[in-house]
């Protein structure tokens, strides 16, 4: 495992807020000591002293299993104190603003402070006002930067290089912080990306635009509402989940349609590719977005996502306490 001197040398991360501010070479740093923490999960004693003595507060505004248990194994098996506030225990019950939540956060001492807040740019408001770290766990729509770099770092144990992969995103786009993100971070990489999705749930403003824009990031990406022109000669498929919590009423028929139509199937697969390889960040609707054969059949890495989240956390706030 490397040392503290090692990690202050690799990369300077003050904040994580998205991953479009993040340069090519910080995304592959990361993932590089991803790797050295994964070694630490393998231990039969899965502790190390790197962050004895640092506090990393977890400030969820929504619910979260994942991701809010994968912050805290990481900060746990790196010796840090994790302390976990969530909307029903915390002050914002009495009227407290998150301003004055993230002063005191910062009045106790916190070294990092990891957010998941409904409404967009929360976390990026809380960053401007205190010295503490913050780390986005997911804002609104806007985006979720570590899921997207644990599942590049997922991507790449499987098959190395992202560089000139197809990967197909299939679901929905419009309301899922997830595909912004990882739109972003597989441009970076190289990736040829295919979004896949119903037309009402697909952001003309996000998409459709920027495509125009000679240079940028998303003008190569491809479009479609057929999943079987989608998954052809896919690398990777990555179902979402539906955000039916944040959409409104008209986007879809039913969910029995959804099923039908975007559905991630044996029988879809075994038409286009069967050696494709299939993710989701969870948490899954099994039967909506995909067949439960199929998220826990051969061609699934679902759980590896999982595991990889906490050798990823751990990395992230490694480099972020030894800055």
């Amino acid at each position: 495992m490397q040392t503290e001197t090692q990690t202050q040398n690799l990369v300077k991360l003050d904040n994580l807020l998205d991953i479009d501010s993040l340069k090519k070479a910080e995304i592959e740093i990361i993932l590089d000591h991803a790797v050295s923490m994964e070694e630490v999960l393998n231990r039969d004693i899965k502790k190390v002293p790197s962050l004895r003595g640092k506090t990393i507060v977890t400030l969820f505004y929504e619910s979260s299993t994942r991701t809010r248990v994968s912050f805290e194994q990481a900060g746990k098996i790196l010796s840090a104190d994790v302390i976990n506030i969530n909307n029903k225990t915390s002050s914002n019950n009495k009227g407290e603003s998150l301003y004055n939540t993230a002063l005191t956060i910062q009045a106790i001492g916190a070294d990092v402070v990891i957010i998941r807040h409904p409404h967009s740019g929360a976390p990026h408001f809380i960053s401007k006002h205190i010295k503490t770290s913050v780390i986005n766990a997911g804002d609104g729509t806007h985006a979720h930067p570590t899921q997207a770099l644990l599942d590049l770092y997922t991507i790449k144990k499987k098959v190395g290089s992202i560089e000139g992969k197809n990967i197909v995103l299939v679901g929905d786009i419009l309301y899922s912080r997830v595909a912004r993100s990882h739109m972003w971070g597989l441009s970076k990489l190289g990736a040829n990306i295919t979004i896949c999705g119903p037309e009402t749930l697909i952001p003309n403003d996000f998409i459709k635009g920027l495509k125009n824009i000679s240079g940028h990031p998303f003008s190569n990406i491809k479009i479609t509402s057929n999943i079987d022109e989608g998954l052809k000669n896919a690398d990777i498929v990555m179902a979402l989940r539906l955000q039916l919590e944040r959409q409104q009423s008209g986007h879809l028929p039913s969910l029995r349609e959804y099923s039908r139509e975007l559905g991630i199937t044996e029988e879809r697969l075994k038409k286009s590719n069967q050696n494709v390889i299939v993710m989701h960040p969870g948490p899954m609707n099994e039967g909506i977005e995909i067949e439960s054969n199929v998220a826990h059949g051969v061609n699934s890495i679902i759980e590896e996502q999982v595991t990889s989240g906490v050798a990823l956390r751990m990395a992230l706030l490694n480099i972020m306490c030894s800055k």
